[in-house]
């Protein structure tokens, strides 16, 4: 899917464009670990993934896929007894090219009754788009079974690229709800508890989203400037606070989306006093402030960036 990638004037602490590249947002990201997280369940069910580079295009254009690389059972043996079992699908989502897999892959997990919740909502309000496309049935038993698993992760993964291949479908609000808002909701909890465990979970939000919409889109540099909030949302600044913000800046400088642009000024600002605890040149961030005050839009009394971007989109944090 075609990018379009502008450098900021702003400083940044490495090559500005190194910063922006997939590979490096991606790297050293989730790097805060959950201290209770448990031995994974092992897989029900796995397969490699399918990279056939002779077929993806020989000018290295980058290439979107979904693929469901595995499934286990939930809840695992011997834990939870009286909550129903069920299957966790991963879904692995890559830009590939012909010279290279892709290296940093977004995963997230998923239940049947997730893909088929999706399905079922944009059939009914995209009944057209999705008139040719049929979803496996519920059974009830076997459920667990290789063979039905491997079968209903072809039939997710067509599912998925048939979506991402109508601008209509991709840009529902059905299907962001589907790729963001389980994530989404947990790290807002974890945020209003100002657990840090949330970065994690924004950072491969992002990272998903990164992959699947253009980089100035509005779900992408929405959850960014969560990313951002989050991350300078204490006293202290996460270690990943400036990476972030600064790609933020570059991001928004040739922003023209106008439902993105309430989140401009709190952004300034919030960068601004970064740089300041950081000891960094605050100058290039605060011409932006002047230069918007000049035009005659306040850049006073603004809300906080959390606050400006709960008002577009209301989430169980605190503002």
């Amino acid at each position: 899917m075609a990018r379009r990638t502008m450098i900021s004037s702003i400083d940044v602490p490495d090559n500005p464009e190194d910063l922006d590249s997939p590979d490096s947002i991606e790297v050293g990201t989730l790097t805060i670990q959950d201290a209770e997280a448990k031995t994974p369940q092992k897989d029900l069910w796995e397969r490699p993934p399918h990279y056939l580079p002779q077929t993806l295009p020989a000018d290295n254009t980058p290439v979107l896929q979904f693929e469901i690389l595995s499934a286990r059972i939930m809840p695992p043996d011997g834990e939870d007894l009286k909550v129903k079992r069920y299957v966790i699908y991963q879904l692995t989502v890559r830009q590939d090219t012909r010279t290279a897999i892709d290296p940093q892959p977004a995963t997230i997990d998923r239940r049947y009754t997730d893909f088929r919740d999706m399905y079922q909502n944009l059939k009914r309000d995209y009944p057209q788009q999705m008139s040719n496309i049929d979803f496996p049935n519920k059974v009830l038993m076997g459920n667990f079974s290789a063979s039905l698993i491997a079968e209903r992760g072809k039939a997710f993964e067509d599912l998925l690229m048939h979506i991402a291949q109508n601008s209509t479908l991709r840009s529902s609000s059905i299907f962001l709800d589907f790729l963001q808002n389980i994530e989404l909701t947990k790290a807002c909890q974890l945020l209003d508890e100002r657990n840090d465990a949330c970065i994690p979970l924004l950072e491969n939000t992002f990272m998903l989203l990164n992959k699947i919409f253009m980089d100035r889109s509005k779900p992408v540099l929405l959850i960014l400037c969560r990313l951002v909030a989050a991350c300078t949302n204490s006293p202290v600044p996460h270690p990943s606070a400036e990476k972030w913000s600064a790609l933020a800046l570059n991001r928004y400088e040739t922003l023209c989306d106008i439902d993105l642009l309430p989140l401009y000024i709190p952004l300034l600002h919030t960068c601004a006093h970064l740089w300041w605890q950081k000891g960094r040149d605050q100058k290039p961030i605060t011409d932006r402030l002047t230069n918007m005050s000049r035009k005659g839009i306040s850049i006073n009394n603004n809300p906080t960036l959390m606050q400006a971007i709960h008002k577009l989109d209301p989430r169980s944090e605190t503002i």
